[in-house]
């Protein structure tokens, strides 16, 4: 790799740089900062690409997502047979700048001939890997940065299928962008020249249709819900992100009437000024939404992330107040109400299978094994699940029922093949209205699912190192244990240390450990593959919920002690 200062200067003296980027690199004074920005390209991985907005190489600007579509060009029109004619559809949320990344992307695309789909306006991440498929297209590009604070942004790759791109197509990509020279030389068409050369296309509400209709008709029990929606009150707030109108419209078409939107948080805002941070992840984030459910008597509480493919789900407790599902919690519901009404109605598949990740709890495939259901772990990244989902329909060896990740990300309808929280809500309320039918919350279920398969209490631990020094720190960290494993976690002792780093299990290779003990809790420890973060899953399994959560208390304990 060159050394920093030469990409500093060479986009320093680039008379043709855009001004504010200009500007702000005339303004840099320390050295960090400097080399912060230039020691490396922004990293592309399968999951894309993520940072903050800004000048130099390792900044999400204009000139970053230009060099990553050249490379995507040169990998469609070599690698993907007709993909010219296919086309790429292009998605963008809320975000600073994602427009402008989108119209970027749009024109390098059809500066190669390649033909852009470029929807009119900020849409949902699932609704864009609909739209890959509905369209027989050659890929797709979302303008994203997820969940993460306002100052960044992101640019993930969809492939054919409408999945998120598997590592051996990442490395493809990635090898001809690493062959691009120079960045700032690359040209782009603007978007009227490649609407008026009949190279990209917008889309609109004809897509919006044709997703709504493929998301209701998931509806396992549409009479019973009709009958009984009118009883349900629901809280939703899109954290000033893209799943609001899509959201709204599933819910309506199947006949709730009762759903209130947070008004602060209604509206696209790419400061997400109501929020410390957009993540459903985080009770901090229904703040306003848990003050109107009060108001207005709520039976549930959803949010979804700005590009609405996660969702957080609340509920009231058994004294009636809420409480924050955890990603686990909401996909063991999930997967039991599926579970249970398909059999009910006969829909049930011999061949069925349920798709986790490796650092998901143990409790769904619990709940499928009862059901006659088959579990298939795969790696961090939903990405994997979509893999899987492709391989079965080929192969005819399973029918995918439910796929989900600790992470809150859900998918049901394989329509899409990626995480999609507008589908989760929509089952979600779904659900929580067909409960509450039979005088039961979701909390209850949820009391009940434990009562019958063991008490699965699970948490996380995220801690966060910036910059070049945090990089190096958390994989110095992952390098020590390795060198000496553990042995025991509190007075726990490790019956198995797995490092997926191994090619372990059948999976491909990943940088994650993980330490089963002997009771069948476990801790897995994985670098974030999209941010400067080291995280520590935790699963404590008890029969009852007094001694689960101690257990749980316990491996966290050891693991703050471990980290400081």
């Amino acid at each position: 790799m060159k050394d920093y200062t030469e990409s500093y200067q060479r986009w320093l003296q680039n008379d043709s740089l855009q001004p504010e980027l200009q500007q702000e690199l005339r303004g840099l004074t320390e050295e960090k900062a400097i080399e912060d920005r230039f020691y490396r390209h922004l990293e592309f991985g399968t999951g894309g690409l993520r940072g903050v907005i800004g000048a130099g190489t390792n900044r999400m600007n204009k000139y970053t997502v230009r060099r990553v579509t050249e490379g995507l060009a040169r990998y469609l029109t070599t690698h993907v047979e007709g993909a010219r004619d296919k086309g790429v559809v292009i998605a963008y949320d809320s975000r600073h700048m994602s427009p402008e990344f989108a119209a970027e992307a749009a024109g390098v695309l059809a500066q190669h001939g390649v033909r852009a789909y470029l929807f009119q306006e900020l849409r949902p991440t699932p609704e864009l890997s609909f739209a890959v498929r509905h369209l027989g297209a050659a890929g797709g590009i979302v303008v994203t940065a997820s969940h993460n604070p306002p100052e960044y942004n992101g640019y993930k790759v969809y492939g054919e299928d409408g999945g998120q791109l598997p590592p051996h197509a990442a490395d493809l990509i990635l090898a001809e962008i690493v062959n691009v020279a120079d960045e700032l030389v690359l040209t782009a068409l603007t978007l009227q020249e490649g609407i008026d050369r009949e190279l990209i296309t917008m889309l609109g509400e004809e897509i919006d249709a044709l997703y709504n209709e493929r998301l209701v008709a998931l509806s396992l029990q549409p009479d019973v819900i009709k009958a009984v929606a009118d009883d349900v009150r629901i809280v939703f707030t899109p954290l000033h992100g893209t799943g609001n109108k899509p959201v709204r419209r599933a819910l309506a078409t199947l006949g709730f009437r009762h759903v209130h939107v947070v008004p602060e948080q209604e509206l696209p805002d790419p400061n997400f000024s109501t929020v410390k941070s957009p993540n459903p992840e985080e009770r901090q984030a229904f703040t306003l939404a848990l003050q109107l459910a009060e108001q207005v008597d709520a039976d549930v509480v959803f949010g979804t992330d700005p590009d609405a493919d996660r969702v957080g789900v609340v509920a009231r407790d058994a004294n009636g107040e809420f409480f924050v599902l955890n990603g686990n919690q909401t996909g063991a519901l999930l997967l039991h109400y599926i579970l249970e009404q398909r059999k009910a109605n006969g829909t049930l598949p011999a061949n069925g299978v349920m798709l986790k990740t490796i650092v998901t709890s143990n409790l769904g495939g619990v709940i499928a094994e009862a059901n006659g259901i088959a579990t298939v772990d795969v790696l961090t990244g939903f990405k994997f699940i979509g893999e899987k989902i492709k391989e079965y329909e080929t192969t005819g060896e399973h029918t995918f029922l439910f796929g989900y990740e600790e992470s809150y990300g859900y998918l049901i309808g394989d329509f899409v093949r990626d995480k999609d929280a507008v589908q989760a809500a929509m089952m979600a309320a779904e659900m929580a209205a067909f409960y509450k039918a039979q005088g039961k919350t979701l909390s209850q279920v949820l009391e009940e699912i434990y009562a019958r398969y063991g008490t699965y209490l699970e948490d996380l631990l995220s801690f966060t190192f910036k910059g070049k020094e945090g990089q190096e720190k958390i994989a110095q960290m992952m390098e020590d244990l390795r060198r000496t494993p553990l042995t025991a976690i509190g007075d726990l002792a490790v019956e198995a240390a797995k490092d997926y780093a191994q090619g372990i299990e059948g999976l491909p290779k990943a940088n994650v450990l993980k330490y089963v003990l002997a009771d069948g809790s476990w801790v897995a420890i994985r670098p974030s593959g999209t941010e400067p973060k080291i995280k520590f899953y935790f699963s404590a399994v008890d029969t009852d919920r007094t001694a689960a959560q101690a257990k749980l208390d316990a491996l966290k304990s050891f693991v703050m002690q471990l980290v400081s």
